[in-house]
């Protein structure tokens, strides 16, 4: 049985002994991550740096949220401003293979700046099994490629470091709690962020709308669980799709586009069912989606797939 207690003293451990000087961590503020800098930060003090990198396709008030909660743990952090350079980057590009390979590409360069700056050595990233797993190999095949896996350049001048390359989402979950991190419940969020909720090129109007999106999707769903409706699911969110149909807003012909919302239940992300959301919360998101981005958005659908035969994000 899986013992988190004993997983976080080894770990430290081993980081104490590969670890000769300063490391530098990417911080989403996810689950993976923060454990993961927790767990560094235990072994090497503030010979690391977390940070935060501000893409231009993060949720709805991420790079407040997270730079508060970073700045509560005592983390040595900055944020980084890098907007610009990734939509340039992805001009263009409506490949998801494409789209997540420059991402990380993207990643790592950013990353070397910073870690010139503070005079790291090590790249410490928060990589778990269904990332590798995923992202192929061998003879794995490719299902989709993470952009900590897939898109790592062939050479870097960092070394990697990767404490949690061998548990699954589940398993970090008890270690996030042994270690009291308050996002340990918090559903998982893509390291491509929202440009892979984004059914082509990420632009910044469509990065707009799918955060607003997202933003009302995760609101209904947290109310709705809040009053016992429901359960809340493992992962739930909207993607803007590339298709516009004919809606009518008023008695006006309208032309705007489509918002597919998704919903699961899992375990380990390996597998999941989709989740069977009330119509009445389904109704509110249709509802909301539909009226604050009336000039943009005129249908929303429910994705009811299971993975397998889909994956969980959609890209």
């Amino acid at each position: 049985m899986f013992d988190p207690d004993k997983f976080i003293d080894d770990q430290v451990q081993k980081l104490r002994e590969t670890v000769k000087g300063k490391a530098i961590i990417a911080a989403s503020g996810g689950v993976d991550s923060t454990v993961c800098a927790a767990i560094v930060s235990k072994a090497i003090g503030d010979q690391l740096l977390a940070v935060y990198v501000d893409t231009g396709f993060m949720r709805k008030g991420e790079t407040e949220s997270i730079d508060g909660m970073l700045g509560r743990l005592g983390v040595n952090h900055v944020i980084v401003n890098a907007s610009d350079e990734y939509f340039e980057a992805l001009k263009g590009v409506t490949d998801p293979e494409r789209k997540r390979k420059i991402i990380g590409e993207k990643f790592i360069r950013v990353f070397e700046r910073e870690a010139g700056k503070f005079g790291a050595e090590y790249l410490v990233q928060g990589t778990i099994a269904p990332d590798w797993i995923e992202s192929g190999g061998g003879l794995r095949d490719t299902i989709k490629s993470h952009h900590n896996v897939g898109g790592l350049p062939t050479e870097m001048n960092m070394e990697l470091v990767e404490p949690l390359h061998d548990l699954y989402k589940d398993e970090v979950r008890k270690v996030a709690r042994a270690l009291k991190i308050e996002v340990a419940e918090r559903q998982p969020f893509p390291g491509p962020a929202l440009a892979i909720r984004i059914m082509g090129e990420p632009t910044r109007e469509s990065v707009d709308i799918v955060r607003e999106a997202c933003a009302i999707v995760e609101e209904e769903i947290e109310k709705a669980a809040a009053a016992g409706k429901m359960d809340l699911p493992w992962q739930y969110f909207a993607v803007l799709l590339p298709v516009k149909s004919v809606g009518v807003q008023g008695d006006v012909r309208a032309y705007g586009y489509t918002v597919a919302v998704r919903a699961v239940e899992s375990l380990d992300a390996m597998s999941a069912a989709y989740m069977k959301i009330p119509h009445d919360v389904l109704e509110a998101i249709s509802t909301r989606i539909t009226n604050v981005m009336k000039d943009r958005v005129n249908r929303v659908v429910y994705d009811i797939t299971d993975k397998p035969p889909a994956t969980i994000e959609w890209e």
